[in-house]
């Protein structure tokens, strides 16, 4: 294909149309320049707060060199998908609110109750690519989505899909924070888009409402406080002192979401993947603590959930079930529940539930 500008041009419209047309809310293109953030990364790993997350520090600035992690690549296509339930509500942060104050129910981060959006964003994002061939023949391409050392906000900053919140995550004016990213590294010098301007102000929502304060300042995250991490990434014990913090969250968090005024405007998805499965934004702990480990495997196929393990399972239960002792202490099924996994197998369990029955007596 001729490489004259007029044909980048039109190219780089035809890739944003088909994007839409696979389902994306947003489509844009960077260059792969990210020195400016390579001394914040380095601060922010010197100073630990990746916790367990090793793969953080063993790629180091390659995670701002994306010519360094697929050599060849000048351009990034970005690209953002919705995944609010097509059947959720208007008032959808009310009704999650609501859940958060009910003492026995299983609070799950909206973006896990459906399909794993890892194999979703993925397969959009390789037909997009076969597209791009089709039009120009072979040329250089990596598919990506929070699976590699990129940095996937500041990208999608910089081909103009949003701006990066006082919370790290991306916001935009269209569609609050209620969608996944995904990007295409390429080896074609396509025209950049204007990155976007902030429209945060003087809003301290997100950091105010953090249960844990792990938002420690403006785009500066302690992710060893996360809810989400601690839930999710964290290996072994919860820290006995954040537990309570934690309340009924037994994976991930949305509060920071949720209390961000831009979320009035989230869009709901356009794919039926991210459907609700297994009664997640209405089951009780109790209910989900229960579930054998055959059954959380079933259960959780084609989950984000099921990599954590059934025993993390358990173990984020078990917190829970010790925090409903603030709104219902001493609730016989809670009681009984965590009696039938006194005696767990894992160590793990037993010593999460022994804290957890400790807080009903």
């Amino acid at each position: 294909m001729p490489s004259t500008e007029p044909d980048l041009a039109a190219l780089a419209r035809t890739i944003k149309s088909w994007g839409a047309e696979l389902g994306f809310a947003g489509v844009g293109i960077a260059d792969v320049d990210l020195a400016r953030l390579e001394p914040g990364l380095r601060a922010w790993l010197d100073a630990g707060f990746h916790g367990q997350m090793d793969y953080m520090a063993s790629h180091g600035m390659k995670r701002a060199r994306p010519a360094e992690l697929v050599p060849g690549t000048v351009r990034v296509i970005s690209a953002r998908m919705n995944y609010l339930p097509p059947a959720t509500l208007d008032s959808w942060r009310a009704g999650e609110a609501a859940r958060l104050a009910d003492p026995g129910a299983a609070v799950v981060s909206v973006y896990a109750r459906g399909r794993d959006y890892h194999k979703v964003m993925r397969s959009r994002l390789q037909q997009l690519a076969e597209r791009i061939r089709g039009a120009v023949g072979e040329f250089g391409f990596r598919v990506f989505s929070d699976s590699a050392p990129v940095m996937e906000v500041a990208l999608a900053e910089k081909a103009g899909l949003g701006w990066r919140g006082k919370h790290t995550l991306l916001l935009s004016r269209e569609a609050g924070s209620m969608f996944f990213l995904g990007e295409i590294l390429v080896d074609l010098a396509l025209p950049v888009d204007a990155p976007a301007s902030p429209h945060c102000g003087q809003c301290q929502a997100c950091i105010t409402v953090c249960p844990t304060q792990a938002i420690l300042g403006p785009q500066r995250l302690d992710a060893r406080r996360c809810i989400s991490y601690l839930t999710i990434e964290l290996k072994g014990a919860i820290p006995e002192e954040l537990r309570p913090l934690i309340g009924n969250r037994v994976y991930g968090c949305d509060d920071c979401q949720t209390a961000c005024p831009w979320n009035k405007f989230a869009q709901r998805a356009p794919l039926a993947d991210f459907d609700e499965r297994n009664g997640l934004g209405g089951a009780t702990m109790v209910e989900l603590f229960a579930w054998s480990e055959d059954e959380f495997q079933r259960r959780m196929e084609g989950s984000a959930i099921r990599r954590i393990g059934h025993e993390r399972w358990l173990r984020n239960l078990a917190v829970g079930l010790g925090n409903a002792a603030d709104g219902d202490r001493g609730a016989p099924a809670i009681v009984a529940a965590l009696e039938a996994r006194r005696l767990d197998p894992s160590e793990i369990v037993r010593e999460h539930v022994a804290w957890a029955l400790q807080r009903h007596r």
